[in-house]
């Protein structure tokens, strides 16, 4: 993992300070809210429905035990116990009070985290893959690379106040588990014909009032000039981008009206200029980086293969949690297990201080001391050696968290909606629940496989209900909580806008209408290895239509 450098740590220390000086302003009336406001945002707080909420970076979304451990505190001293996990890999805790926050921020400086740039018109959180490092179809560990562009761009002195937020994601696998075709820009690892290692550049992907899937705009740039490919991007989106609508000034609306050919020809006349200047990235400096993500010390191993069709007659809820929550490793003999952070009935992404305390203990003891954020909100252990795979399981059932339903209709992911979130216009997490709890049974989920439902509160999609295989949007109708139903997203490599199926429909008949498409799908798959999406796509939209709103 990266270690802070000098500069790292007197940077984080300088901005906790000038932070804490500003609220002590706010508190005292010398600022008012809208003053405060643009403050508050370049560190991380915003102002929710209920009280202020503190989103935390997690880069890349790798954590230590250590760091986990300082969240775990951090819930409990100045939150109400618990934290949420985003889909930008990041964790916002909802009840902190405001004159805390600079408290918060001094221990987490000490852990080496913070929260600049989690929010505001600037580069966020640079997401990636939640195995990468340790997925066996990797064709590079894009770690290094995304630390690279976390040095580049906080605190980039042109780039601090972009038109709208811009966000990255990086992905070093050939399938992406990164969703980089909707993101400002996404990057996929590509070898190159000499067997060189480089990325595809994806450009205006991105959720929100107007779901767009990113269009390739360059098939490959070397490391070397990765820094000024992206420079130049986001150049061109900082001089035409629009400033006078926020609704309008992503750089998707760019890209769509002015035509990727267009922004194609800007960014490659840029590029050309400074491609050879100080962004050129030294192979010794990469070097550098990467050797912060070297390979831990495996053991060598005793077990090197599980006997599942044994297992799942002498323990299958053990069985079940092998199949769905382990993801194969590089290295014989180890696994990456992802911890569900959705049991059922629970609130998608929540963990409690003890819940977050025990899953430290178990990366400090079977994987290396180090944890993984996905975007899908759930948590990782990268390297679990076969032989520890009992003892984690065991670790993770005595604080309800070991449900095997990675991928399944119950791993749903949800904003916080109306509970929470000052911008929702219906609740997500009774819904999210509501489903969980309708399709509990392990015989069912099984039956229906590979599913991904997405849950949002309002039209800003931070849920990403636009990428579910089955989508749901929450909306306010006279005053009625009203949700939309889509259907055929989908964030992977064949990324895919959902097609909303007709009028929304009540909060409570929600669950029976999953479960009309879902008994549509069982009913009409041509054998039972064809997932839901893959259905979806070989019948079209209309039987799913007709299933939820007609007679058949």
């Amino acid at each position: 993992m990266y270690r802070y450098d000098e500069f790292d740590a007197a940077f984080v220390r300088q901005r906790t300070e000038q932070f804490a000086d500003q609220v002590r302003r706010r508190i005292s009336g010398e600022l008012n809210e809208d003053q405060f406001r643009p403050l508050r945002l370049m560190n991380g707080l915003y102002l929710q429905l209920h009280a202020y909420m503190l989103r935390v970076a997690v880069p890349y979304g790798t954590l230590s035990s250590k760091q986990l451990r300082r969240l775990a505190e951090i819930a409990r001293k100045y939150d109400r116990g618990y934290g949420h996990f985003t889909t930008r890999q990041n964790i916002q805790f909802n009840w902190p009070r405001l004159n805390d926050v600079p408290k918060i921020l001094a221990e987490l400086a000490d852990v080496e985290m913070h929260a600049i740039q989690t929010s505001g018109n600037c580069i966020r959180n640079v997401t990636t893959d939640q195995f990468a490092g340790a997925a066996a179809d990797e064709i590079i560990d894009p770690r290094p690379i995304a630390e690279i562009i976390r040095q580049w761009s906080s605190l980039h002195p042109e780039f601090t106040f972009l038109p709208r937020k811009f966000k990255i994601a990086i992905t070093g696998a050939p399938q992406d588990r990164a969703a980089v075709k909707f993101h400002d820009i996404g990057l996929m690892a590509k070898t190159g014909p000499n067997g060189e290692i480089g990325w595809t550049v994806y450009v205006g992907g991105g959720l929100g009032r107007t779901p767009m899937v990113a269009k390739q705009i360059r098939d490959f740039v070397d490391h070397e000039h990765l820094l000024a490919y992206l420079e130049a991007i986001l150049r061109v989106y900082n001089r035409y981008g629009r400033r006078d609508n926020k609704y309008k000034a992503r750089i998707k609306i760019l890209v769509h009206e002015a035509g990727i050919d267009t922004i194609r020809d800007q960014v490659e006349e840029e590029f050309a200029a400074m491609k050879d200047g100080i962004l050129k990235l030294p192979q010794e400096e990469l070097d550098r980086i990467t050797a912060y993500f070297a390979a831990p010390a495996f053991k060598e191993v005793e077990q090197k293969t599980i006997d599942l069709p044994k297992l799942k007659i002498t323990d299958p809820a053990f069985a079940r949690f092998i199949e769905r929550n382990t993801h194969p490793h590089f290295r014989d003999g180890y696994v990456s297990v992802t911890v569900s952070m959705k049991p059922i009935g629970g609130t998608p992404g929540d963990a409690t201080d003890i819940q977050m305390e025990a899953i430290a203990d178990l990366a400090e003891k079977y994987s290396f001391d180090e944890l993984r954020v996905s975007h899908e909100q759930n948590l990782v252990l990268p390297h679990v050696a076969l032989d520890d795979l009992r003892a984690v399981y065991e670790g993770l059932v005595d604080i309800d968290l070991a449900e095997g339903n990675t991928g399944l209709i119950t791993d749903i992911i949800s904003c916080p909606g109306l509970d929470y979130c000052a911008l929702a216009t219906a609740r997500s997490i009774p819904i999210a629940k509501s489903i969980s709890q309708k399709f509990s049974a392990p015989e069912r989920q099984e039956q229906i496989g590979d599913l991904k439902i997405k849950i949002s509160g309002c039209i800003n999609a931070c849920g990403h209900h636009h990428v579910g295989h089955i989508g749901i949007l929450g909306l306010d109708r006279k005053g009625v909580e009203n949700y939309q139903i889509t259907v055929g997203g989908d964030a992977s490599e064949d990324a895919a806008v959902g097609s909303i199926l007709g009028a929304g429909i009540a909060g409570d008949d929600v669950p029976d209408a999953i479960e009309k498409l879902v008994d549509l799908y069982i009913e009409k798959r041509e054998s039972a290895d064809e997932t839901f999406i893959a259905a979806f796509r070989r019948l079209g939209e209309a039987p799913f239509k007709e299933a939820l709103y007609g007679t058949r």
